[in-house]
């Protein structure tokens, strides 16, 4: 995986044009290489390669991860899927201080892409090593297996922002009482316990996930590929009667995008927002997360 040789800059020789981690480094212009692809011995290994600001999912991010699961999905070399993270994280779930999108580039929703992960035959794995939380959370929650770091954290932090979930997996990952737990407290959740609700299948040492799930890869690329495909999408059809669609199309009923539209107006929402743009990312995870302190 891609890891950085950079230096941080210190506080007075910022370009105040660019975007700066907390502890000084460069944020990369967004770039093809924002996610990686490669393909070998039937296994396709997509890396999500933005690891200064943990993975986070800005456009460019998206953009380029449509496209390697929809080269994926369509090479008929691969049988088996590995998403995973660089450096120490999954994805720390949407980016808030995002470059914006350029003019007329007509990029696909990451619900609209994680659909394509659901739809298609192959199997797909989620490697998960540090924080996988928000869109993070529900991307690894999308694919077929989860398999952890034992230094995973995962949580639906939407809530302590003022949103609701981009992907609405996790009520039918979880079940009633667990979700409602990770998606109205907004805590975080380490890798045993989320083994324990259901979020993960395996939790491993860290410097063996990689090794894990290419040997579950390996596995599922030895079986027969037709009994695969018949056995995930049958387990995926249950959830479908169970009105699967139906719940991740929230965006379909009137009231919920009406109270949808209105979580930025909340008091709360609006002040840490406010915090954020003007006072910066420290600032704003400081006011954020007191409550998870006490």
């Amino acid at each position: 995986m891609t890891t950085t040789a950079q230096r941080p800059v210190p506080e007075s020789k910022r370009d105040a044009s660019k975007r700066y981690t907390p502890d000084g480094f460069e944020v990369p212009a967004p770039s093809e290489n924002d996610v990686l692809y490669e393909a070998r011995d039937g296994i396709a290994w997509i890396t999500l390669n933005r690891p200064l600001v943990l993975n986070a999912v800005d456009w460019s991010l998206t953009l380029h991860f449509g496209r390697a699961v929809e080269r994926a999905a369509t090479d008929g070399d691969v049988r088996v899927v590995i998403i995973r993270g660089a450096g120490r994280a999954f994805s720390a779930g949407g980016d808030l201080q995002s470059s914006p999108r350029p003019e007329g580039l007509e990029i696909p929703g990451m619900p609209e892409i994680m659909r394509r992960v659901w739809q298609m035959p192959k199997p797909v794995i989620a490697a998960v090593r540090g924080h996988a939380v928000g869109q993070g959370c529900e991307i690894a929650g999308m694919c077929d297996l989860t398999i952890a770091a034992e230094d995973a954290k995962f949580g639906e932090i939407q809530v302590r922002h003022g949103f609701g979930p981009p992907l609405l997996i996790t009520p039918f990952t979880v079940g009633l009482k667990a979700a409602k737990e990770l998606l109205l407290l907004g805590e975080i959740v380490e890798a045993p316990e989320a083994l324990r609700m259901g979020l993960v299948n395996r939790v491993v040492p860290g410097d063996q996930l990689d090794d894990a799930a290419e040997t579950m890869a390996r596995r599922l690329a030895s079986l027969p590929a037709t009994a695969v495909a018949l056995n995930k999408l049958l387990v995926n059809r249950v959830y479908e009667l169970a009105a699967f669609d139906e719940a991740l199309n929230y965006r379909d009923v009137p009231e919920l995008v009406e109270l949808s539209g209105r979580t930025r107006d909340d008091g709360v929402a609006a002040d840490r927002l406010r915090t954020l743009s003007e006072r910066g990312w420290e600032a704003f995870k400081e006011q954020r997360d007191q409550a998870f302190r006490e």
